[in-house]
């Protein structure tokens, strides 16, 4: 628990935590406002229903919601990335064995530190995406009144925790390549190139992407309507829920693991 509370005391001042929120909020409140400003003004009807939809409640808590866990993912993989990397690169891990802290509960603390941080930095966004998406269906003049509906509101907190967990995943990875690479560039560079290379991969391999940890965490978030959150397009197939929340638990524990025995056995230099 010491090393758990020292850990979050670091994140919170991080210059990568402020960054990391930041960059979801602003990227979505670019698009609420391009939204209510095509919603308002926009010459194509069609495309005026279409932006005043995103803006429309109860549907806009999935939009944000999806949006949240699409690019959150990413975010995740380069904030846990540039975490893990700094503790070598930083020598804060070299330090801490020297105190005689053991190396798997450091590294297990740091990254249940890095999962708590996700989790608040996803609640600040979906907070301020929906104060934004309010403002912005003000600016376009679309009803809020969906806002209050029992159904949306009696589901949010089940997908909430599923999209959590799933992105908590994805940080795992990032987390465990970083810690391979003893490196922050590298390990933000190769989990950007894994998502991406997973994302087009998609369109060669279907079925054995769907396999893989980004795919099985934006099948593991049941909108109830049938799919996923985040990426993959029509017609790719995606495995069912549940299903893919276990493969989510067996890709995390094993990214951890991975992570662990590489830092149990290795020399700390620097």
């Amino acid at each position: 628990m010491r090393i758990f509370v020292s850990g979050l005391r670091k994140l919170v001042g991080r210059p990568a935590s402020f960054v990391s929120v930041g960059l979801l909020v602003g990227l979505l409140g670019l698009i609420i406002l391009a939204s209510a400003t095509v919603g308002q003004n926009g010459d194509d009807p069609g495309d005026g229903r279409a932006a005043r939809l995103l803006l429309t409640f109860p549907g806009a808590y999935q939009f944000v919601l999806s949006f949240m866990f699409g690019l959150g993912g990413l975010v995740a993989v380069t904030f846990a990335a540039a975490i893990a990397g700094s503790e070598w690169s930083w020598g804060t891990l070299k330090s801490a064995v020297a105190r005689g802290e053991s190396r798997m509960r450091y590294t297990l603390a740091t990254f249940a530190a890095i999962a708590l941080m996700i989790g608040v930095g996803l609640l600040i966004t979906f907070v301020l995406g929906v104060a934004l998406v309010v403002l912005g269906a003000t600016i376009a003049g679309v009803s809020t009144a969906g806002i209050t509906d029992a159904d949306t509101l009696a589901r949010l907190p089940s997908m909430a925790a599923r999209g959590w967990f799933a992105v908590v995943e994805e940080a795992a990875l990032g987390f465990t390549i970083a810690t391979l690479a003893r490196s922050q560039l590298a390990g933000i560079g190769a989990g950007i190139a894994f998502y991406f290379g997973e994302l087009f991969a998609t369109v060669f391999l279907p079925d054995i992407v769907k396999y893989m940890p980004f795919a099985v965490a934006n099948a593991s978030i049941d909108t109830g309507s049938g799919g996923g959150f985040g990426g993959g397009g029509a017609g790719v197939p995606s495995l069912e829920p549940d299903t893919a929340l276990i493969l989510v638990a067996a890709w995390l524990v094993g990214s951890l693991i991975v992570a662990v025995l590489f830092t149990e056995r290795a020399e700390i230099t620097g």
